[in-house]
């Protein structure tokens, strides 16, 4: 497993993340939301990562993990437009199978998201394939463009089976400070949640 660490680059036999990228015995999931910070998956790195093309939005309404039908509440998803910074999680080949099938019981519960397979760009440079969650904007919990005060009255009142949904929003808000990422939006809506 890597050390933690918020740019861990540190791997079991110390490979930078170069090399590690070219090694075809490593499959690549990325993270943006709660991966980030709770993975709960074997990884042998994790890397600070760039996607291009999507951005980071809390546009899925939770009904599940976050909230209920009767009281939704929001999470992350990945939206059509921008770039989104987040974590690569490096996994061994021979892990791969169980991973994504993790990954898939986790993601999606609802389908509200699609699985991809995508080019990010490692701290450092290196690309890489790895396999991410989009949002289905045909999804019936598709929330898009909501208000931040109807992000911040959602999110203050919901809670789901992985806990309470103000925890998540302010929990990845402070792994990507952890990052070096500012994003002004959603430090606008812990913000609003804070008041």
């Amino acid at each position: 497993m890597a050390r933690s660490g918020a740019n861990d680059i540190a791997v079991e036999d110390g490979a930078p993340a170069a090399e590690l990228g070219r090694r075809p015995d490593v499959r690549w999931v990325f993270g943006y939301g709660s991966l980030m910070w709770r993975p709960d998956f074997p990884h042998v790195a994790r890397v600070k990562a760039r996607l291009a093309g999507y951005r980071r939005s809390l546009c899925v309404y939770s009904v599940h993990h976050r909230g209920t039908p009767e009281a939704p509440g929001l999470v992350f998803g990945l939206d059509r437009g921008g770039s989104c910074q987040g974590v690569a999680f490096a996994v061994e080949a021979s892990a791969w199978d169980d991973v994504v099938s993790g990954l898939r019981a986790r993601e999606q519960v609802t389908s509200v998201y699609l699985e991809r397979q995508v080019r990010v760009r490692l701290d450092g440079g290196a690309t890489v394939d790895a396999v991410v969650y989009v949002v289905d904007r045909a999804h019936p919990q598709y929330a898009a463009d909501l208000a931040i005060e109807d992000q911040a009255r959602l999110v203050a009142r919901s809670k789901g089976q992985s806990g309470d949904n103000v925890s998540y929003v302010c929990e990845t808000a402070r792994r990507l400070d952890d990052l070096g990422v500012r994003d002004a939006r959603l430090t606008a809506l812990v913000a609003a949640l804070e008041r």
